[in-house]
């Protein structure tokens, strides 16, 4: 939604000021400097990206017409499901939650919860981690260090599309400044024409240079700009999930392993103290 908005003022901006001052609108519809801007930067984005990342971004583009899914609301659950299992954990062992850890899709536990149960990449962090806690093989020490190049690698995984279309806004000036050089080289060559279609000429090349810094930095530039917010957030859920399970590895009760998640968020998302400990009261009643 927000990005809607921003387009709608930015791109509302910028032609209303033009044509409040006098400009013709219609002579900014120049589609054949759009096809070579636009054409120029799909294929480069093509040439310069394997498959890997192209279909990488074309799964991450629609995040960025979403809202965020990291809400308050979605911490208050992941933080409730951490408790139970901590507490399970507490009272029965770690064995008491393997079950729910091998096949978490069929667990009434993780049933609970489906926010999570639907977020493939926070599910698949806590259940790996939880499946190596009962096998009991690596201290909190190793667990950390483990967790810290999984979040690495997630992070870098959720950069690539970023990148491509950081690239892909940075070019596009570029590729306008082609547009309005071909335009003035069409313009050369037709010198014999009388001035007021030479004045069209040089206009429709000078939309070229227009329209490759409009779409470069007003369009596809924010996209990137939303993912990368998106990429941060979705790193700090799985930090958040990290330190609790270290806090549970260290011995610390459940409410405590679940207070040091907590504080790991941002501020802005973070459930306070009070909303988190009447959300577990009210988990428990269900």
């Amino acid at each position: 939604m927000f990005l809607m908005i921003g387009y709608v003022i930015a791109l509302g901006a910028i032609f209303g000021g033009f044509a409040l001052e006098g400009g013709q609108l219609m002579a900014l519809m120049q589609p054949y400097e759009l096809l070579m801007i636009a054409g120029g930067a799909l294929g480069t984005f093509f040439a310069s990206t394997f498959p890997k990342s192209f279909k990488a971004t074309l799964k991450a583009f629609p995040q960025a017409l979403k809202g965020s899914k990291y809400t308050k609301s979605a911490y208050l659950e992941l933080l409730s499901l951490l408790n139970e299992l901590f507490t399970r954990i507490r009272q029965g062992g770690l064995m008491s939650v393997e079950g729910d850890v091998d096949d978490p899709q069929s667990s009434e536990l993780f049933k609970k919860y489906p926010r999570i149960l639907g977020d493939h990449h926070i599910l698949e962090f806590i259940t790996d981690y939880l499946r190596l806690m009962v096998g009991g093989n690596l201290g909190a020490f190793e667990m950390e260090n483990l967790m810290d190049v999984d979040i690495e690698t997630h992070h870098r995984e959720q950069e690539i599309p970023i990148h491509a279309l950081t690239r892909a806004a940075d070019g596009m000036p570029a590729f306008g400044i082609v547009a309005a050089v071909m335009g003035v080289v069409h313009t050369m060559a037709s010198v014999d024409k009388p001035p007021s279609v030479l004045g069209e000429l040089i206009a429709a090349a000078l939309v070229g240079t227009f329209l490759g810094i409009l779409l470069g930095y007003a369009v596809v530039a924010p996209v990137a700009a939303r993912l990368e917010e998106r990429a941060e957030e979705s790193s700090k859920m799985l930090e958040c999930v990290k330190v609790a399970l270290l806090a549970t590895m260290n011995a610390y009760p459940p409410q405590v392993a679940i207070e040091f998640g907590r504080k790991v968020l941002f501020s802005t998302e973070r459930p306070s103290f009070q909303e988190m400990d009447a959300h577990l009261r009210e988990m428990k009643g269900k």
